[in-house]
């Protein structure tokens, strides 16, 4: 049976529901399970790369047109998702921002990381979050972002860990390259695979979430996939296999609406003037002559 998207309380309680008829039997069968979370668009609003781009303009890592950029690229990806090209690009230009950068020097952009991102969480999420955490459950950001991002949330959540992508460090600097594969596409789910593995996780009892067609190796790794502000593609899949659908984002919603108001606005203003207008045949409107009393 086809779950239809529902509203975003409707969505948490019907989670939250399968959450705690899930908890009995975990802890009957002892196994242990965890919930995978994504950031981007899962659990906060936005990408969480604007916020590490103005902390790094704020202090003369990258220039104004840079973060000019990447807010417009921010936009996009609010309204649109990810794409595979979109997503190399930021990982091949953060790669080469960070050359040479020590260690240290990023460890100092978190206070301001954190100011952009925490806002921006969406409460329910957390909420279902610490919901699986009280069933039993271990609970983990996944991301394409930094694994320095990933274990700074995950640390000021209390969640159980996060996973990322590794740069190499030598000698307490960045040398811009790889540390391992990139969590985005199979590399998430390879990295949930070695996790599980060598911490006794059991994926088929797991839950994952979502917002993106790229994270369907992952979603698909687990036993409960759930798909939270689905892109396009995503929402076809989650309706054709009857995934759970969570919805948070209103930003395109809210553009939709300010559109419709502005083409209304415009067809009145039209209309306005159009009436405005003396019809053909009608008799010409007379000035008043000089000197008449009014």
């Amino acid at each position: 049976m086809v779950s239809a998207p529902v509203s975003a309380a409707g969505s948490v309680v019907a989670v939250t529901r399968k959450v705690a008829e899930d908890t009995h039997a975990i802890r009957i069968g002892a196994v242990t399970a965890a919930a995978f979370f994504d950031l981007d668009r899962t659990l906060m609003a936005g990408s969480s790369g604007i916020h590490f781009a103005r902390a790094a303009y704020e202090t003369g890592l990258i220039s104004r047109r840079r973060l000019a950029r990447d807010a417009l690229d921010n936009l996009r990806f609010r309204l649109q998702g990810s794409t595979d090209a979109g997503t190399d690009a930021v990982r091949a230009r953060v790669s080469a921002m960070i050359s040479g950068v020590p260690v240290r020097d990023l460890e100092r952009l978190a206070p301001r990381v954190l100011a952009g991102v925490l806002p921006r969480l969406y409460p329910d999420m957390l909420a279902t979050a610490y919901a699986h955490q009280d069933a039993g459950r271990r609970v983990y950001i996944c991301t394409a972002a930094s694994q320095e991002i990933a274990e700074l949330l995950a640390h000021v959540l209390v969640f159980d860990g996060g996973i990322g992508s590794r740069s190499e460090i030598v000698d307490g600097v960045y040398t811009g390259r790889p540390a391992g594969p990139f969590t985005y596409r199979e590399g998430k789910a390879e990295a949930i695979r070695e996790l599980a593995e060598a911490e006794g996780i059991e994926l088929e009892d797991s839950f994952a979430y979502s917002d993106s067609e790229s994270d369907l190796p992952m979603l698909r790794a687990v036993g409960h996939p759930v798909v939270v502000n689905p892109d396009a593609q995503l929402a076809r899949i989650a309706g054709r296999e009857g995934w759970e659908v969570m919805r948070f984002e209103r930003l395109g919603r809210r553009l939709k609406v300010v559109a419709a108001a502005l083409a209304a606005a415009a067809v009145g203003t039209a209309g306005s003037a159009v009436a405005g207008r003396r019809a053909p045949g009608a008799a010409p409107r007379r000035l008043p002559r000089a000197g008449a009393r009014r």
